[in-house]
């Protein structure tokens, strides 16, 4: 009967514990900032809170003694932290690089059942209908803020071994992109020319491949083009190479089709109806998004198989940085055991020795998830990559270390922290005083 009692006992533990960790992580920063307050005014002003401040300030004392197993703790937390902070910081700036790409008063146009502008093809009669389409911003001389655009994928190598080649995207692009997208900028060079083969490059283009250089000359598709210029707009089409779009219509013998045609609408309000008139339309079969959601969904795919493997890869780890922490901690408590004893024979109840135990797990873990989120932003903050988009082309991106991703970073530390404390505190507080003092 005792054994049954006790299974229940530890059973009821159990779903107490992942109850609570289920409530940890919806917890916001200001509700776990309450809950910071109640505890320390419980510390404060309750007998048995100040009963477990003393009794943690003696295992506190002691961490020097135990400096090589608390390091464990500290150190394993602070790689659980570090490799999911990495790991989300990527998909997060992956995210956020397409997710500035548009905005909400210009919109994007495609064949219908097309995922991405590599897929799409629109001939002649289509863009002529798009561009006259209602709710198309005009220019003052009354035509349309519409640009054509095609995108191929050309090979050239990287500047980190010019012996691999890799996609880069080439944008063939009308006048009116350059107002369509205010936010890209001249750096270097001017604009190309209509009608001569010259390009521009991101500058994100141009840190990922070789021989991009203002002045230099690259082949593409058998022909020798110029790069003109260099340009940032701080987003995805820093990734790429833009040139005149008849001209590379012809050069990669596109003839007078175009795959996507961008919009600016007079209002973001007119969206609804822009986009009535083209799929009511019975010419047309098109897809109409506005340019923000057109490349949030790019995203979408890849930040959520970043998401998961990150947590999974994390996930793994927090389970190897618990059976650290509870290494740790049932050894802290045996070699307390006399101390832990003498306090709960001179009338400490059980309750300050396990909320004591916990404060000191938990504030190792606390050390290492700011050692761990610290580390990873001083190495991964801004740190620029590439990756392989939706048109299978490089995007260049940098990681993207917040605050909210370091504050998540710290709620899987104080989580270890807790599950890792929480076994040995209890079974402190469960041993029998005699079988303490006779064990020693």
């Amino acid at each position: 009967m005792k054994k049954f009692l006790s299974f229940l006992g530890n059973l009821g533990l159990l779903v107490l514990l992942a109850v609570v960790l289920g409530v940890w992580t919806r917890l916001s920063m200001a509700a776990v900032g309450v809950l910071a307050v109640l505890l320390i005014l419980w510390l404060v002003f309750f007998r048995r809170g100040r009963q477990t401040l003393s009794v943690t300030r003696v295992g506190i004392s002691t961490l020097g003694q135990r400096l090589g197993a608390s390091s464990v703790i500290v150190i394993g937390i602070a790689g659980v932290v570090g490799v999911l902070v990495a790991m989300l910081a990527m998909g997060d700036g992956f995210a956020a690089t397409l997710a500035q790409t548009g905005s909400d008063d210009t919109a994007i146009v495609l064949r219908g059942g097309s995922a991405a502008e590599l897929n799409s093809v629109l001939e002649r009669d289509n863009i002529d209908v798009i561009e006259q389409a209602p709710g198309v911003a005009k220019t003052p001389d009354g035509k349309p803020v519409a640009s054509a655009e095609i995108s191929v994928v050309a090979n050239l190598p990287k500047k980190s071994d010019p012996t691999v080649d890799a996609n880069v995207q080439i944008r063939g692009v009308d006048d009116a992109a350059w107002t369509l997208r205010p936010n890209v900028k001249i750096l270097a060079g001017r604009r190309f020319k209509p009608g001569l083969r010259e390009l521009v490059v991101g500058q994100g283009a141009l840190r990922q491949f070789a021989g991009l250089e203002v002045g230099k000359q690259i082949r593409l598709a058998g022909q020798n083009w110029t790069v003109v210029g260099e340009f940032a707009s701080g987003d995805s089409h820093d990734s790429e190479l833009w040139g005149d779009r008849q001209t590379v219509a012809s050069t990669y013998r596109r003839g007078s089709s175009a795959q996507s045609v961008t919009v600016r609408l007079t209002s973001p309000e007119a969206f609804d109806t822009f986009k009535s008139a083209l799929v009511g339309d019975p010419r047309l079969k098109v897809d109409v998004s506005t340019t923000r959601d057109y490349y949030a969904k790019q995203s979408e795919g890849l930040t959520k198989v970043i998401r998961v493997v990150g947590i999974t890869v994390g996930v793994i780890m927090a389970i190897g940085a618990i059976f650290g922490a509870l290494n740790t901690m049932f050894a802290a408590v045996a070699a307390r055991a006399r101390e832990i004893a003498t306090l709960r024979a001179i009338g400490f109840r059980g309750v300050p020795v396990v909320v004591s135990v916990l404060l000191e797990t938990m504030l190792l873990a606390l050390l290492g998830g700011v050692l761990g989120g610290f580390v990873t932003w001083l190495i991964f903050n801004g740190y620029t990559a590439s990756t392989l988009g939706s048109n299978f082309s490089q995007v260049v991106f940098q990681f993207k270390v917040s605050p909210q991703l370091l504050w998540t970073g710290i709620k899987w530390a104080l989580a270890i922290g807790l599950v890792g404390g929480l076994f040995p505190a209890v079974r402190a507080a469960r041993l029998p005083v005699s079988t303490a003092l006779r064990e020693l």
